[in-house]
């Protein structure tokens, strides 16, 4: 399923995201760097993409690593995942941290993350004094799976 999203070029160099494959769920982002940018150990660095977009209300912008910069230059964002509203209109930047021992450059164009588009509900939270019961409670991380 398609869903035509309007994007707009803040800088010359920018480029469109892109799917890697015809199944690809998350598009490519890519920098706009007017000169390189070094992440030193242990630090995070704003990648700008040079680009604007307006989200579809109902959906949201998912911004994940690239599996291939995570794990092989340990480059992946600092937030782990980044929420794209679909009422924000500023330039979509990628806070790179640095996940590695060496310093690590990223250069104008490079794929830095990829965007996930999905729809979402909004919640409508209301006070309760009880919850319905489950078999796993109130169990929480490493409570599931064990014998």
């Amino acid at each position: 399923m398609e869903q035509p999203i309007a994007v707009k070029k803040l800088r010359p160099g920018a480029r469109l995201p892109v799917y890697g494959s015809a199944q690809a769920a998350g598009a490519d982002l890519f920098a706009c760097l007017e000169a390189p940018v070094t992440v030193a150990p242990g630090e995070t660095a704003w990648i700008p993409t040079g680009l604007a977009m307006e989200l579809p209300a109902g959906y949201v912008g998912l911004v994940y690593a690239r599996s291939g910069l995570a794990t092989k230059q340990g480059l992946a964002p600092a937030n782990k995942v980044g929420v794209v509203d679909a009422d924000y209109r500023g330039e979509l930047l990628v806070a790179l941290y640095n996940h590695g021992p060496a310093p690590r450059t990223v250069e104008d164009g490079d794929r830095v993350a990829q965007l996930v588009v999905t729809p979402y509900l909004t919640g409508r939270f209301y006070e309760a004094e009880d919850l319905s019961p489950t078999q796993r409670g109130a169990g929480g991380f490493g409570s599931t799976g064990r014998n």
